[in-house]
């Protein structure tokens, strides 16, 4: 959200980035807060369209589709607090024609860590900015 709502920025550092594609996340995973909206559509049975057109105001493959900076995402392929799939979603709606993403093959929700901050330093490194 940051990202996409703020002027200025000279770069967007997602790691394994929260409430992407809500649609898609509610049948990968049974973690928090998705499968709240499973027990919310389990009785509310017609609210399918207009709940995830309400949550689409802060997905973040929306606020992705607004960046105006370049961008290093990470993703653990492991992850089932952000499903790589959702991730991948906000990375590919990335506005900014710069853009990388680092996958993390054996990781879960914690994702690269330490090593995703030498990442990120080498990409402002590349970006010019020290």
């Amino acid at each position: 959200a940051a990202g996409a709502l703020s002027e200025g920025l000279v770069a967007v550092m997602p790691d394994v980035p929260f409430l992407c594609h809500f649609s898609r996340a509610v049948g990968l995973t049974d973690r928090e807060p998705y499968q709240e909206l499973v027990r919310y559509l389990s009785v509310h049975r017609n609210a399918r369209e207009r709940t995830f057109a309400t949550l689409s105001y802060f997905d973040g493959v929306s606020m992705a589709r607004r960046a105006s900076a370049p961008g290093l995402f990470s993703v653990a392929l492991m992850d089932f607090t952000c499903p790589p799939s959702t991730v991948y979603a906000a990375f590919n709606a990335f506005a900014h024609e710069t853009k990388r993403i680092v996958a993390y093959e054996f990781n879960d929700h914690e994702g690269g860590g330490a090593h995703q901050w030498t990442q990120q330093a080498a990409f402002l490194a590349e970006l010019g900015i020290q």
